[in-house]
């Protein structure tokens, strides 16, 4: 299967006065289309550097990042953050969210940087919101959402622009044990129906487990890539806990 990721010798270096800290050391490997991976490592192992540059957010000191045949190192600024928009979408701890705004205005965010008419912003927000199972709390605030309907809702936004790939840091990070099974969830789903390539940097070694490939970093280099033949399935994982009442939002 072909690449999506291509890392050879990635470097990053910054300057803290004029020390220099070498963050990232001549990392390598792949990651191909359709892959489900966890990265994972201590504070300071260098796995927030490298979800920066795999986001486009930031470039290497040195080596090569290649992004769906792309050379991002190459990009201008204005270059990368087309290939954000269009090829990535973003999940993170905190939501992210815009507080007066509805959730569907919230999914609509990035499409608004685009020429596309408004209709068609609005149905790929719901349709966007029907796949994490939002229905029916499209016109709703964040404020009137559980924390884990506010992270559904940015991952309705991270699906928007149809990306070949989601990045999600620590995503369950702010959510209970039961809310993080039903966002690895729907992640899998993501993963096995569309085909994203879904990359999750956790310090949670059970969000790992739901991952088919887990990276391990330490001090800015990759210390275990492997396999897991038998990953678990979050859905009947949730399934086995006790049944809870439904989920309580606040007062319109």
């Amino acid at each position: 299967m072909a690449a999506v990721i291509e890392i050879k010798h990635l470097v990053k270096d910054y300057k803290l006065g004029d020390v220099p800290v070498h963050v990232l050391k001549g990392i390598s490997f792949e990651i191909e289309r359709g892959d489900f991976v966890a990265i994972m490592g201590p504070s300071g192992s260098g796995k927030s550097t490298l979800m920066n540059i795999l986001g486009c957010l930031d470039k290497p000191t040195s080596g090569i990042y290649r992004l769906d045949g792309t050379s991002v190192g190459e990009l201008n600024r204005d270059q990368l953050a087309e290939i954000r928009n269009k090829k990535i979408g973003f999940v993170f701890q905190q939501f992210n969210l815009l507080a007066r705004t509805s959730a569907a205005e919230n999914v609509e965010l990035p499409l608004m940087y685009t020429d596309m008419p408004a209709h068609e912003r609005h149905e790929r927000a719901m349709k966007a919101l029907l796949s994490v199972g939002l229905a029916g709390r499209e016109e709703h605030q964040p404020s009137q959402l559980s924390g884990g309907q506010q992270q559904r809702v940015a991952i309705a936004r991270s699906l928007v622009n149809d990306p070949r790939i989601i990045l999600a840091d620590e995503p369950t990070g702010a959510l209970d044990s039961r809310t993080s099974l039903e966002i690895m969830a729907i992640f899998q789903r993501l993963n096995r129906d569309q085909g994203i390539s879904m990359i999750v940097v956790t310090h949670d070694p059970d969000v790992a487990t739901y991952a088919n490939r887990n990276i391990h970093f330490k001090d800015g280099k990759l210390q275990l890539d492997e396999r897991i033949a038998h990953p678990g399935e979050a859905q009947k994982d949730l399934e086995q806990l006790p049944a809870e009442p439904p989920e309580e939002v606040a007062a319109v």
